[in-house]
């Protein structure tokens, strides 16, 4: 009996240690190949209803005679993507790694001409195995907590949840509360390889 309690305290210390050592470097231009493409289904819902959903694409494409993103509309060079960011509050901070804390700040400016401010706490909590539409992806689960305001007047809370697999250099999952109301991003394809 002591000795299966000590193998499976040392199963768990194991385990726990691997994930805490993992470190996960941005990708780079030369880690993309055309053709590969990941698809997401997006929901807004209010008070338990939803009130706007749709699908969001994004596919590297040749541009330019660079690689490129194209997300049904415009492309971008992967290199202007993945470019230095000179920011010292980025949106993702890399490596990343488990128990990675920064500051995320973005001025914005909508559609409409609404100019605002994000300004966020980010933790990365643990990486993990998340099932969701395109499949089975370990994942680092990382939340964002902080507040937006807008030239409109508006300032109030605002969480964000993003799950961000290594494997297909992309999030798989995304959660965004802003206190009135849900909007989910969920994977529902990639090209590349993911466990059923």
């Amino acid at each position: 009996m002591m000795t299966k309690k000590i193998f499976v305290y040392v199963t768990i210390w194991i385990a726990l240690s691997s994930c805490a050592s993992l470190r996960t470097q941005q990708p780079t231009v030369n880690d993309y190949r055309i053709g590969e493409k990941w698809t997401w289904k997006w929901s807004r819902t209010v008070d338990g209803e939803v009130k706007a959903e749709g699908e969001d694409i994004q596919e590297v494409v040749g541009y330019n005679g660079v690689l490129g993103i194209w997300n049904g509309v415009d492309t971008v060079p992967i290199s202007t993507i993945l470019g230095p960011e000179q920011d010292s509050t980025p949106f993702r901070d890399w490596p990343l790694y488990v128990g990675k804390k920064w500051k995320y700040e973005s001025e914005w400016e909508n559609n409409e001409g609404t100019k605002g401010k994000t300004s966020q706490d980010v933790e990365i909590v643990s990486f993990e195995e998340l099932n969701v539409l395109a499949g089975k992806f370990m994942a680092y689960r990382i939340e964002y907590k902080g507040i937006v305001t807008n030239s409109r007047g508006f300032k109030g809370e605002m969480s964000d949840t993003w799950w961000y697999s290594p494997d297909i250099k992309n999030y798989i999952k995304h959660v965004n509360n802003d206190g009135y109301g849900v909007y989910t991003n969920e994977l529902t394809y990639t090209s590349l390889g993911h466990k059923k």
